[in-house]
């Protein structure tokens, strides 16, 4: 069985120190920085991930997000839109109510870094496969396979009309941390055609899903089903969706606060969890019954 390779190290952050069990829940908890592996790495290990302005937040999976109306806890509400965004986080920081990464350089305001509280995971094992996608497994004929397409899964995402905050540069920063063993693609395949997928960050027992896409009906579906038994045969302890949507919800997604999750989080970010990349049916995860 091939399995994914331990991640190599990518050196000091300007996450280090950074705790963010006193910052925003529905707000950004800093803003600025590059999106370089060190930070990327950085952020995921402390609680973080990053949410371009070209969009609101949307949550790992298509959930609804935060828009900048709604972020009061860095100051007074703002105009909606990426614009007002903007502009009311460079007033936080002004105010030193939001950290910002690079103080050294001016603007940044497009690259703010997200730690939702409360956060909604689903617990490895607890992905939910109701009737209707049990005999979808059964009967559409599918495999999948791990790292085999990472960033045309990412493309994917981007594609799907949900995720304008798939920027180019986040998709080339997210390759960087592929290469480095820190992220991770699951391919579903109908025969050779590539027609779902979800990808993320790997950081030990915790995976954070960022976005997920189909060419087929349930092929998202399908690929964190899939992910889910692979992770969980794997060691891993949570899946980490961000926010939650009736969608995710529907698959077994619950809130949490986000304290809890910073504690598991601190206890198994290092642990050694190598995810099963062989090209598996889809089958397999509703065999026939009795």
């Amino acid at each position: 069985m091939a399995v994914t390779a331990a991640p190599r190290p990518v050196g000091p952050t300007v996450w280090d120190g950074f705790s963010l069990l006193r910052s925003p829940g529905r707000a950004p908890v800093a803003v600025g920085g590059t999106l370089d592996p060190a930070t990327l790495v950085g952020a995921y290990r402390a609680g973080a991930f990053p949410w371009p302005t070209g969009d609101e937040p949307e949550g790992a999976a298509g959930a609804e997000g935060v828009g900048a109306a709604e972020v009061a806890e860095v100051g007074e509400p703002a105009p909606a839109g990426a614009g007002g965004l903007r502009a009311l986080l460079r007033a936080a920081v002004a105010a030193r109510r939001v950290r910002h990464l690079s103080p050294g350089r001016p603007g940044g305001y497009d690259l703010p870094w997200w730690s939702p509280d409360p956060r909604a995971v689903i617990p490895a094992g607890g992905v939910r496969v109701n009737r209707s996608l049990r005999k979808r497994l059964r009967n559409c004929g599918w495999t999948t396979t791990v790292d085999e397409s990472f960033v045309e899964v990412v493309r994917g995402c981007q594609r799907d009309g949900t995720s304008g905050w798939i920027t180019d540069e986040l998709i080339d920063g997210y390759a960087r941390l592929h290469a480095l063993g820190w992220a991770h693609s699951l391919e579903v395949w109908d025969g050779d055609d590539l027609v779902g997928g979800v990808y993320g960050v790997g950081v030990g027992g915790v995976f954070a899903g960022e976005s997920m896409f189909h060419a087929r009906t349930d092929a998202s579906k399908v690929a964190l089903a899939d992910f889910d038994a692979r992770f969980t045969a794997a060691g891993g302890v949570l899946l980490d969706v961000q926010m939650t949507t009736d969608h995710l919800v529907d698959l077994g997604a619950l809130e949490i606060p986000r304290a809890d999750y910073l504690a598991v989080l601190a206890r198994v970010r290092d642990a050694d969890v190598r995810l099963d990349r062989d090209r598996r049916p889809v089958a397999r995860l509703a065999p026939p019954a009795g």
